[in-house]
């Protein structure tokens, strides 16, 4: 083989991995956040205790190709002709140190029982603010799983004064799941446990 084909066929495969990695490379800078902050919500009084130590930051992930901006301000995002159980998602935004962040935004989306995104919509999208202990909570039905990917929930997270954190919360509950979905990461674990007939999960951001 020539040396001028050798080259040539280095740039097309060049090119190949380019196109191949270029969706993903834009989907995780991660879409700006358009929200106001205008302070903290009403306190929610669900006493969580901060950790008496904090990681650097909690890893970030994709957004993926189903971001909608602009979502509802609201904490429930259940659906009545759902057949997946309802989930509680809460838990507190958090500085390095461990301190609450008061009138954080977090948004959050996911998939729907049949692993569909409402790309129309706001069906399970919505955003609230963070109390002054640094509280949300969301009430949703569990998200499920579609081909390639385990069951996963996507947050968006910002405090007034701190940059966006993009990143992807996963269920405890399915290993094996976990382990053939390709970014999965078990930091990014939720606590989860039984509640009635649904689940009460809880996950902590650090910024």
């Amino acid at each position: 083989m020539s040396e001028c084909s050798t080259v040539r066929r280095r740039l097309i495969n060049g090119i190949a991995v380019a196109c191949t990695v270029l969706p993903f490379t834009v989907h995780a800078r991660g879409t700006p956040l358009n929200y106001e902050f205008s302070g903290p919500a009403p306190d929610r009084l669900l006493d969580h205790n901060p950790p008496l130590t904090c990681t650097s930051g909690t890893r970030s992930q994709s957004e993926g190709p189903f971001y909608t901006p602009s979502t509802p301000r609201r904490a429930d995002l259940t659906e009545s002709n759902s057949s997946s159980p309802p989930l509680i998602l809460e838990g507190l935004v958090l500085t390095r140190d461990c301190q609450p962040i008061a009138g954080a935004i977090v948004d959050i989306w996911h998939c729907d029982d049949n692993g569909r995104y409402d790309n129309r919509g706001f069906r399970y999208r919505g955003h609230q603010y963070t109390d002054s202990a640094g509280s949300y909570q969301f009430i949703t039905n569990r998200p499920t799983m579609y081909t390639g990917r385990t069951e996963h929930i996507h947050v968006k997270v910002q405090g007034p004064k701190t940059a966006l954190l993009t990143t992807q919360l996963y269920f405890p509950d399915r290993q094996d799941d976990n382990a053939h979905d390709w970014i999965f990461k078990s930091n990014l674990v939720m606590d989860l446990k039984p509640n009635g007939t649904g689940w009460l999960g809880r996950f902590d951001f650090v910024l």
